[in-house]
């Protein structure tokens, strides 16, 4: 009995040994995929831990019979092929781009910037009046496929007899992707610039919403971009600036995060070479063109399931157990490293405060009640900003103001067209610009 004891005891202990030599030469993988930016598609970290661990294991088994020296190379054999699936593809390394979309039209516009975009147009729908300028939607993201919950609503802007234009910003959706270098918040700019030059048809009306609200803000403190807009309309806006982007602060009230159930559907970050790679970016330890992963395997791989909580924090927590479907599998697109790239891109330029306060378009600023933004990002807009003639509190809605749900469509598009026609807002002008210390204070 002793004897059986003593056996499992260093049996248990062994094992844990092996284990734990596993652990440690996957911790020093991990590392040098950090240290060498993932080259060679994770090669470059692979073959180096195979040699510390074969070396390792040679050097323990000096004294001993080849049998034992076998088993000591067992956990290098594990750690090696646990490690090797991080530096193998399994979606395919070309840009899968997502099948047209059977209720519109998919155009592709080469702008002046040599962006290559996707544009859709959706014309006046009604039999009623119709508005003589053209309203252009940009879409959050910042690289992300226009979802059909926005498509849908871009329609329901179309009825009411505007004139309606999209496009996916480049590197989103069908868009053609850009080297990573180029994805900058300057060259989102640029490419708004270029389109709605490409559109030929004089200055437009802009709805811009999320990151596509941060492009528009930076749009309006650009002369030379502003010169092309009749009105803009900044909805749930990113941050600005790099001075904007760190500013800490409380977001509106609560969203369904943590509350929604969990979305289903595969996921990329069940894949161990994305979970790392992505994980590793979000941490900052891979930078956004790293050798790991290329940009169009990344986009190929992402899927809406990522998003997982992000999703639902865009909706109040009244509406986590009935939040709608946003997109569909086969029209999801997302590129995590492009996005990651324009976002550090801002958190790294310099105030435009100074700029933006010599802006003269007239604007209307939307924000949420459960919004999952940082508020101080909405209101240092309303503060620099002069020309805003109205900002609209949205009750009853969280990030994503239009959603399809109850009558937030509606209300929302009231909102917009009753600025975009000069007439009396449907809401309260809340808050105001004296009022931001206030609104702030109360965590509305």
């Amino acid at each position: 009995m002793l004897t059986s004891a003593i056996g499992l005891v260093r049996f248990t202990g062994r094992l844990l040994l092996a284990l734990a030599a596993v652990a440690m030469l996957v911790v020093v993988f991990l590392a040098l995929i950090a240290l060498t930016d993932g080259a060679g598609s994770g090669l470059a970290a692979w073959l180096p831990t195979l040699g510390v661990g074969a070396a390792l294991a040679m050097w323990r088994g000096r004294r001993r019979s080849w049998p034992t020296r076998l088993v000591l190379f067992l956990p290098v054999v594990v750690a090696a092929a646990l490690t090797a699936s991080v530096c193998v593809p399994t979606m395919p390394t070309a840009r899968r781009y997502p099948p047209a979309l059977p209720f519109v039209t998919t155009q592709q516009w080469s702008l002046s910037t040599g962006s290559r975009v996707a544009a859709y147009h959706y014309p006046p729908a009604n039999p009623g009046p119709r508005h003589a300028v053209p309203l252009v939607y940009l879409n959050g993201g910042p690289v992300r496929g226009i979802s059909v919950l926005d498509h849908r609503f871009l329609q329901l802007l179309a009825r009411q007899g505007y004139d309606v234009y999209a496009y996916e910003q480049a590197g989103g959706g069908r868009s053609d992707l850009l080297p990573m270098g180029q994805y900058t918040i300057s060259r989102s700019v640029h490419d708004l610039a270029a389109f709605i030059d490409r559109l030929n048809k004089g200055k437009v009306d802009i709805l811009g919403f999320s990151s596509g609200g941060a492009v528009l803000t930076r749009a309006l403190a650009d002369r030379s971009v502003a010169a092309r807009l009749h009105r803009a309309i900044i909805a749930e806006p990113g941050p600005m600036d790099g001075p904007t982007a760190h500013i800490t602060g409380h977001k509106g009230r609560k969203s369904a995060r943590g509350l929604a159930p969990a979305p289903t559907g595969p996921r990329s970050t069940h894949v161990p070479r994305y979970a790392v790679a992505f994980g590793l970016m979000r941490l900052g330890l891979l930078s956004p063109d790293t050798g790991l992963i290329g940009q169009a395997e990344g986009d190929n791989a992402f899927t809406a399931a990522d998003l997982g909580s992000d999703t639902a924090s865009a909706y109040c927590a009244r509406d986590a157990h009935r939040i709608p479907a946003e997109d569909t599998a086969q029209n999801f697109s997302f590129s995590p490293a492009a996005s990651l790239r324009i976002q550090q891109t801002v958190k790294n330029s310099p105030s435009i405060a100074s700029q933006l306060r010599q802006s003269r378009t007239p604007a209307m600023l939307m924000t949420a009640e459960c919004s999952s933004q940082v508020r101080q990002w909405a209101t240092t807009v309303l503060a620099n900003d002069p020309a805003i003639q109205r900002t609209q509190y949205m009750p009853g809605v969280g990030h994503h103001m239009w959603n399809g749900l109850d009558d937030n469509n509606d209300r929302a598009a009231a909102v917009i067209t009753a600025f975009l026609q000069g007439k009396p807002a449907p809401l309260p002008n809340h808050p105001l610009r004296d009022e931001i210390p206030a609104f702030l204070r109360d965590h509305k």
